[in-house]
């Protein structure tokens, strides 16, 4: 259980869970220079909500299409090899720190049109922060809080030819941070509620002249996630920026035999929002200074000039503001997968660097997928994502639907 005071719910919840929080200088840090982490509401719309990508580095808005290919990039969906499919995720959040936050994902598709070359896709995010005791400002027990967040998206994507396809999706989000005790102090906080769009392309040249032959794939993709209204918290007194980013990556699929096939992924993030100012005074003490109130048209653009022109300068401090994740991914026959990955971002933009590791069975109807983040620094300084687990599993309705019609057909054979 974690202790807050009510009147900083709002800005430290979304804070323990995108780490952007920075409360003295660092190590070594100069007085004078800039802590510039770029800081959202709803942070849980980025985190990475299934195991495969988990255990590539969090890469996937190029990787080869599955169940889950709308959260990166919905243009992706409508390339998926099977024309259905569905996948639960199951991520225990922040381990190392608390034992009550985790992350469920359901997601599902269905493709259809001439040559399955429409789709369309859904999903479910739910985000439990467990339990919260609050305070108010003397210290003093305001109640017992539960707060959750979730989004609903909805999605189409189609293939425009052999080789480009774009998609849109639409999303839902509600946060509800403060319920229960804030109503008992009279405080004006409510439930937030914001509206988004995904736009996502995705170009794909496969490297063999024979369709029903496996060849190497090279994937480029684009996409622009969570673009959309801001949300609130008090009645419209502060509007929060959601975390909209723009993505730009790509994966190379190699064929090695008929048995193995390696895949390597780079991926790119940036988010579209403004850029916070963090000072540190001679006392090591930082402060923020006014957060933007540019509109979310305006931000879009002033996103990618709008960091300071002092600390380390401004070209170098947007360019800092890119995250960067690697992944790679080992096919044995498309039943057995090992993966690995490493996600970075700069220092005073987060600090969040941590490799990853994971591993994938097919069996028969379904696919299990498991990844893990492995521990890294020490004491202060130890990784809060250390040790944090996914579990998918993604089911194959075509096999079942298979499976089902030999049943009957050896039934209708034994009746005979």
């Amino acid at each position: 259980m974690t202790i807050l005071n009510i009147k900083n719910t709002l800005i430290m919840l979304p804070v323990l869970i995108g780490f952007g929080s920075v409360c003295k200088a660092q190590s070594g840090q100069k007085v004078g220079e800039n802590y510039n982490t770029i800081t959202t509401a709803v942070p849980f719309l980025r985190i990475s909500p299934d195991a495969r990508s988990g255990a590539m580095g969090d890469v996937g808005i190029a990787t080869e299409a599955d169940a889950n290919a709308g959260h990166y990039n919905v243009a992706k969906v409508v390339t998926n090899k099977k024309p259905q499919g569905l996948s639960l995720t199951y991520t225990p959040w922040l381990r190392d720190l608390v034992s009550d936050i985790n992350l469920v994902y359901l997601a599902g598709y269905k493709q259809f049109g001439e040559n399955n070359n429409q789709a369309v896709n859904g999903s479910i995010r739910y985000f439990n922060l467990g339990s919260i005791a609050y305070t108010d400002i003397n210290a003093v027990a305001a109640g017992e809080g539960k707060p959750r967040e979730f989004a609903i998206d909805a999605g189409y994507s189609r293939k425009l030819s052999s080789n480009l396809s774009l998609g849109v999706a639409g999303r839902f989000i509600h946060s509800n941070l403060a319920s229960g005790p804030s109503a008992t102090i009279g405080s004006n906080y409510t439930p937030g509620s914001a509206a988004g769009v995904d736009i996502g392309m995705l170009y794909t040249k496969k490297f063999s002249t024979d369709d029903d032959v496996e060849g190497n794939l090279l994937n480029i993709g684009a996409a622009i996630t969570n673009l959309g209204t801001k949300i609130s918290y008090d009645k419209k007194q502060q509007n929060w920026f959601i975390p909209t980013n723009l993505g730009i990556g790509t994966s190379y699929k190699y064929v090695i035999d008929e048995f193995n096939s390696f895949t390597t992924a780079l991926d790119f993030n940036k988010l579209l929002v403004p850029t916070p100012l963090y000072k540190v005074d001679s006392d090591g003490i930082v402060t923020q200074g006014a957060y933007s109130k540019a509109s979310v048209a305006k931000a879009l653009f002033s996103s990618f000039s709008d960091a300071p022109k002092d600390g380390i300068g401004r070209g170098k401090e947007e360019l800092s503001e890119i995250n960067t994740s690697l992944g790679l991914e080992y096919a044995y026959q498309n039943q057995f997968f090992a993966r690995a990955g490493y996600f970075y971002e700069a220092k005073y933009k987060g600090n969040r660097k941590f490799a990853t590791v994971g591993v994938g069975f097919k069996y028969n109807v379904f696919t299990l997928n498991l990844s893990y983040v492995i521990p890294s620094g020490s004491n202060v300084n130890r990784n809060p994502l250390s040790n944090t687990l996914r579990f998918s599993l993604l089911f194959d309705f075509d096999k079942i639907k298979a499976k089902r019609e030999a049943e009957e057909e050896e039934k209708e054979t034994s009746e005979k």
